[in-house]
């Protein structure tokens, strides 16, 4: 049983194919032209489309417009930890009291640390990235940040994350935070954002921790025994969903509304984009959806 074809619909196929089979009966060889992908609605607010391996837009709705990025700020955390010399996955970071403080003060999404652990800075950056950890971002922002107190050492890494994004020429794009819970001046645009998740594409590291749906972390505990995290589970839905998904990262917010930085690869091309301010979590990966089966249709 065919289903989902309308009567009128399926009749034209019928005399196109009718009409075809005349032509080549006749000899005659005139191609039809072809149709051109109609470019697609999206709810967001803002969306951009790329193909990764040169930079070519895809995709456009509002893609320059300055707006709240919720946490896939947390898309350039990652990449400013990444970017540091001599980088060492498993040093280890002792959990302190005011990272915890922090994600309950704002009500923000955690990776659930425990103060006096042991995490590994590799162990953070999945903690980060996956359930989206505040207290994460706080603790790489503290490790990696230059100072003599916390606050200078916070501020320091910020400085990092805005020097990597006029590195990547972004003109559109401001960082006063680490997580994206900003003071008013945490902004970025869909296409600015798309070029910060294709440079941090390059790092094997970023690659695979975005990719990976579910990770258990160990830790060290204050006596030295191992303790065994709860599973952090990825917030990208599409990475179970859509087909080649390879990435990149959630966001949300009451000012940002439903974001996602997207990414997938099908034979053996990869396409990426962003979607800022879409109304629901479930709304932001059908936008993406969209614009990812776009993408691929035109690339």
């Amino acid at each position: 049983m065919i289903t989902g074809i309308k009567g009128t619909s399926f009749r034209r196929a019928v005399a196109v194919a009718v009409t075809s089979g005349a032509m080549l009966a006749t000899g005659a060889l005139t191609a039809a032209p072809a149709q051109a992908v109609t470019a697609p609605s999206i709810v967001a607010k803002g969306g951009y489309v790329m193909n990764n391996a040169n930079a070519k837009t895809l995709y456009t709705k509002a893609a320059d417009t300055k707006r709240s990025t919720g946490s896939t700020t947390k898309i350039m955390t990652a990449k400013v930890v990444l970017a540091q010399s001599n980088l060492n996955l498993n040093k280890k970071v002792t959990i302190q009291k005011a990272y915890s403080d922090y994600v309950v003060a704002n009500n923000a999404s955690q990776a659930h640390l425990i103060v006096g652990d042991k995490v590994t800075v590799g162990q953070l950056l999945y903690g980060l990235m996956l359930p989206s950890g505040c207290d994460a971002a706080y603790a790489l922002a503290d490790t990696y940040g230059s100072g003599t107190t916390r606050a200078k050492r916070v501020a320091n890494f910020i400085s990092k994350m805005n020097t990597a994004a006029k590195n990547l020429g972004l003109k559109n794009t401001h960082f006063d935070s680490f997580d994206g819970i900003g003071n008013g001046n945490n902004y970025s645009t869909p296409r600015d954002l798309t070029k910060i998740a294709s440079s941090a594409m390059k790092n094997a590291t970023f690659r695979t921790i975005v990719k990976t749906k579910s990770y258990t972390a160990k830790t060290i505990t204050k006596t030295g025994s191992t303790r065994t995290m709860g599973a952090w589970t990825n917030t990208n839905t599409l990475l179970s969903s859509y087909s080649g998904a390879i990435g990149v990262k959630t966001g949300s917010g009451p000012e940002a509304g439903a974001c996602l930085v997207f990414a997938a690869t099908r034979n053996g091309k990869t396409v990426i984009g962003t979607v800022l301010a879409s109304t629901t979590y479930a709304q932001r990966a059908t936008d993406a959806t969209k614009l990812l089966n776009y993408g691929f249709s035109t690339i």
